[in-house]
């Protein structure tokens, strides 16, 4: 058997592994996609009419902001899932899972690769049940083109692969996953303080560098762009530099834990 058919082979078995224990372990998921759900909820019908009238003015409605946040909760729902694979990848290093993994004669990198394919798959199927719940409560987006849609998928999957990467490296450092889900809670502060709620813009002239430079918000600002037809600008390119760049470091950092020997 081939190297690539060995890797596919054993790459494949570790993805099931993580379908089936998330599925048979299916409250972790739930439990992180609630926070992206409440939020949702709370600043749509709690604080909707107050947050449109800031945004759009006086004659705004609520589904004025309703569009303006859904991007922004979508993002963070990424965020939030993520931290699921932290936990994982830190439970079988407590385990000794990980330790068995290297003394099998298994391709190495496929203990790897099944939780990452694993985890941006839940996350994907997160953003449709979050989605589903932004249309349920008046979310559209008429004038976003089949291209367009398909854009904003592949950039919510390149920015799933990108934290879910990050998120490898944090469980693969952690002495065990209460550490680890505290280490990846920055994944859920950061679309907090990014334009995800409000503009950066309207924020106090201190804090907008810290919400304009970091990775969440250009990729707001160009979900934004292409499902309400909002200007994109640069942050386009900005939003994939930040997803290539987080990929790869997150791969290097999480390759070369898994490659050190055990103390």
């Amino acid at each position: 058997m081939s190297s690539l058919a060995l890797a596919v082979r054993d790459s494949s078995t570790m993805l099931r592994r993580n379908l089936l224990h998330a599925r048979r372990y299916p409250s972790m998921t739930l439990n992180l996609l609630l926070t992206p759900i409440m939020l949702l909820l709370l600043f749509v019908y709690i604080f909707g009419d107050v947050m449109s009238a800031g945004i759009g003015g006086s004659g705004a409605d609520r589904s004025d902001y309703i569009a303006y946040i859904v991007p922004g909760l979508l993002m963070m729902t990424i965020g939030s899932t993520v931290i699921g694979a932290a936990i994982a990848v830190s439970m079988d290093m407590t385990e000794g899972l990980i330790a068995r993994f290297r003394t099998m004669s298994i391709y190495r990198g496929s203990l790897l690769i099944g939780h990452v394919v694993g985890s941006v798959l839940q996350v994907m199927a997160s953003l449709v049940l979050v989605g589903a719940v932004a249309v349920a409560i008046g979310f559209r987006s008429t004038d976003a083109t089949i291209l367009e849609w398909v854009a904003a998928v592949g950039l919510l999957a390149l920015f799933s692969l990108a934290l879910t990467w990050i998120a490898v490296g944090m469980g693969m450092a952690s002495p065990n996953p209460e550490a680890a889900s505290n280490m990846a809670m920055p994944l859920i502060l950061l679309p907090l303080i990014s334009s995800a709620f409000i503009p950066a813009d309207t924020m106090p002239g201190w804090f907008q560098p810290i919400a304009e430079y970091q990775p969440f918000t250009p990729a707001i600002e160009t979900l934004r762009g292409l499902l309400l037809g909002t200007e994109i600008g640069n942050n386009g390119w900005i939003a994939v530099a930040w997803c290539v760049g987080l990929s790869a470091l997150g791969y290097r950092w999480s390759t070369a834990q898994f490659n050190r020997d055990p103390k």
